[in-house]
């Protein structure tokens, strides 16, 4: 019994989410309320504050259902040893941008997070949360730019934050500019091409590329 429970409410507490996805999708953040999934979901608000503390987390919620997975592999792929620094960096970038383009589910995520979310006091809580995200990544890239600088391989005066910080300037541009309009490029194929561009940039040898 006590097992079912559990079953039961992590069953209502994914309905909760994936019906705040397609609200969130449809009116934007800032104009969905908590009664409005409670409708949606056909839950009660109580059901609602007992999985979420308030919008914001719901929000969040949403987010960890596609961010987690790929936090996971991309500390797999921190965690390599067998690819030199030029091809990680290229792995690790590369791996946002194919599961953007090949998943439906990350794909409506990623729109609603960049295309239909305000910046409002409600949501302040998700955007510290973001922020911490994406220092935490630079952050990752910057130690990553570091060994290869160590090992000799940036060319002179290669300054490793700024090369981290300028990487994910490019991920994200590419992600916000694709998730707004995807048809018109091929996002892991002009991904593929301008990371390769910008690493060439900050790397004094060419590395093999990364396979596809």
């Amino acid at each position: 019994m006590v097992r079912k429970s559990k079953e039961d409410a992590q069953a209502t507490r994914e309905l909760i989410l994936d019906h705040a996805e397609l609200l969130f999708e449809t009116h934007g953040v800032s104009r969905t309320s908590l009664q409005d999934i409670a409708v949606a979901a056909g839950v009660t608000r109580g059901a609602i504050y007992w999985h979420f503390t308030d919008k914001a987390d719901v929000f969040l919620g949403m987010m960890d259902r596609v961010t987690l997975p790929c936090e996971s592999a991309a500390a797999a792929v921190l965690s390599r040893t067998d690819a030199d620094l030029r091809t990680l960096l290229l792995d690790l970038s590369l791996m946002p941008l194919k599961q953007l383009e090949t998943d439906p589910h990350m794909r409506r995520v990623f729109t609603i997070a960049m295309h239909r979310t305000e910046a409002t006091d409600e949501l302040a809580s998700a955007g510290l949360r973001h922020q911490a995200m994406v220092d935490g990544f630079i952050a990752d890239m910057t130690l990553q730019f570091k060994r290869a600088a160590a090992a000799g391989q940036l060319r002179p005066r290669a300054k490793p934050h700024d090369a981290a910080i300028g990487l994910f300037a490019l991920i994200d541009g590419l992600m916000h500019n694709w998730t707004m309009q995807p048809e018109r490029f091929k996002l892991q194929a002009v991904g593929r091409s301008a990371l390769q561009a910008y690493l060439a940039g900050w790397f004094v040898d060419r590395a093999p590329d990364a396979a596809a």
